[in-house]
């Protein structure tokens, strides 16, 4: 606001308005105040007519008198606007260059009554009082008809008073700050996406910034490196898929995946004649013990009591009644073992399907699971009790290799949460009744150490693992995950710290083709 008994202006005011209506200030320009001296330098301000002085500077400037009619509209503010003088002075379109509707400018709000309400109501949260002026404001806004493609304006307009401090005009300066607002705009943008960066580079590098826990000083050296290195690190992110899938490929190689095919394979033949010879020979065995029966019955006609005693010992020998209730035990304990062989060979191969080559079918995920149990169990068995409570559900087009992996990591991860005492592993199936027709539900709960919840939104990024140093490679838990998302299904995680853990998977039933063939990559 501009106060002609204000100590701190360093010009003063003499205006009023002429028989036309136009605001006239003979003594000094309107956007400043000089102090009351009759000094030689104020004196030559007086006589400086304030239309010329006012064309003369280089700063957009507009006066509007009491009555809201424009009275000054300077060179600058034409060449800014597009708009001349003697198009805009002497009437009240000093909002036509800003809106496409009728409504107070800056200035006409600070010469209204009630200026607080009027500038809250046209101006929002987007203006703040000036720090130099008393009753004057400040704004920036956007006019997207200005200019080649739109312009940030800055406005600043202060009431103008006569000698006895009555308001009689307002005077508005406008500034184009287009290149300073984009320039901070850009500044905004690059320093938000490098934070983002940033934050996301720190999240894959924790792994390695916990191994180096023990040298702080190191740390803080390789950490300044990293940060300076972000957009290296940003075309790795773009083979992040690519990676993905190889690494999928790997932690499969890890736990079993080409080795147990090959091994089913090479086993598979030898097993097959072994358990058909064993067929064979317990028919031929059947038809020894018939044969030896009929000889047994012979015996007692033999008249020579030299063979019958030959015939006695030989028989005592050999245990003969031993051996005839002893070899069909043995024959049937070795059948079954034969038949747990070839049913352990049979489940490498459902869990390898190297036959598949990736190819979408139809599959019983209930001999999916027992197969996997069953390649497993020797990891768990001394650990927990599996116990298995499916539910009617249909067969599910999906790739049956990648999730069977999927099971057999949250299966393992489930008996390493198990402590000292023997735990339980649940696998449940079932169906949703909302959703019966879409999706199956394939759940693997135990009863172990549970994981905090700060962290539980972090298990399925890669190489994060709660696993001591050397013991994990935080891979399991990421890979399902990227599997799960490659079948447009969800996987989520309830846990409570000492109570267990309850991985929840939501697998659609029919697979759908992505529309852009890079969707399923990218997922």
């Amino acid at each position: 606001m501009i106060n002609p008994h204000s100590n701190k202006q360093s010009q003063t005011n003499d205006a009023s308005p002429d028989s036309e209506g136009n605001l006239t200030v003979r003594s000094r320009p309107a956007s400043l105040l000089l102090q009351e001296k009759p000094d030689e330098l104020a004196l030559n301000l007086m006589d400086l007519d304030l239309f010329q002085f006012l064309d003369s500077n280089p700063v957009p400037t507009f006066v509007i008198n009491k009555e809201h009619v424009i009275t000054h509209w300077n060179k600058a503010t034409e060449r800014l606007l597009g708009y001349s003088a003697g198009m805009m002075v002497s009437t009240q379109k000093q909002w036509q260059p800003f809106y496409r509707h009728k409504r107070p400018v800056l200035a006409d709000v600070v010469i209204a009554e009630q200026v607080e309400k009027s500038i809250n109501t046209f101006y929002d949260k987007k203006f703040k009082a000036s720090t130099l002026i008393k009753g004057a404001y400040e704004v920036d806004d956007f006019f997207p008809h200005l200019g080649q493609s739109g312009l940030w304006l800055h406005f600043t307009a202060a009431p103008i008073y006569n000698n006895r401090a009555e308001v009689i005009g307002a005077i508005e300066t406008l500034e184009d700050i287009t290149e300073r607002h984009d320039a901070e705009e850009a500044l905004r943008k690059a320093y938000d996406d490098l934070d983002m960066l940033v934050k996301k580079r720190t999240v894959q590098l924790a792994e390695a910034n916990r191994k180096l826990e023990a040298d702080l000083e190191q740390r803080a050296t390789i950490e300044f490196e990293l940060i300076r290195r972000n957009g290296e690190l940003t075309q790795l992110n773009i083979q992040l898929s690519k990676a993905q899938e190889q690494l999928l490929q790997s932690e499969k190689l890890a736990s079993i995946g080409q080795l147990a095919a090959g091994v089913a394979h090479e086993i598979n033949n030898p097993v097959g004649y072994i358990f058909s010879n064993f067929s064979s020979l317990e028919k031929y065995i059947t038809d020894l013990f018939e044969i030896l029966s009929a000889y047994e019955s012979a015996e007692q006609h033999i008249s020579t009591s030299a063979v019958r005693l030959e015939l006695t010992e030989i028989k005592n020998r050999i245990e003969l009644e031993f051996l005839k209730d002893d070899i069909p035990e043995l024959m049937a304990q070795s059948k079954e073992g034969i038949a747990r062989v070839r049913k352990i060979v049979q489940d490498l191969k459902d869990f390898s399907r190297t036959d598949t080559n990736h190819v979408w079918q139809w599959a019983d995920l209930h001999r999916g699971i027992d197969s996997t149990l069953n390649i497993v169990n020797n990891e768990i068995k001394y650990k927990a009790d599996v116990i298995k409570e499916y539910g009617n559900i249909p067969d599910v087009e999906c790739l049956p290799t990648e999730i069977n992996q999927v099971i057999m990591n949250l299966v393992v991860n489930a008996s390493h949460a198990i402590g000292e005492e023997r735990g339980k592993i649940t696998v449940r199936t079932f169906r949703e009744p909302e959703f019966e027709d879409e999706f199956v539900i394939i759940e693997v709960e135990d009863n172990g150490s549970g994981i905090p919840k700060e962290i539980t939104s972090r298990i399925f990024d890669p190489f994060f693992t709660t696993k001591p140093i050397g013991k994990g490679t935080g891979l399991g838990l990421s890979l399902a995950y990227g599997v799960i998302q490659k079948h447009h299904g969800r996987i989520s995680i309830s846990s409570e710290v000492g109570k267990g853990s309850c991985f929840r998977i939501r697998l659609p039933i029919k697979h759908v083709e992505p529309i852009n063939p890079d969707e399923e990559s990218a997922s």
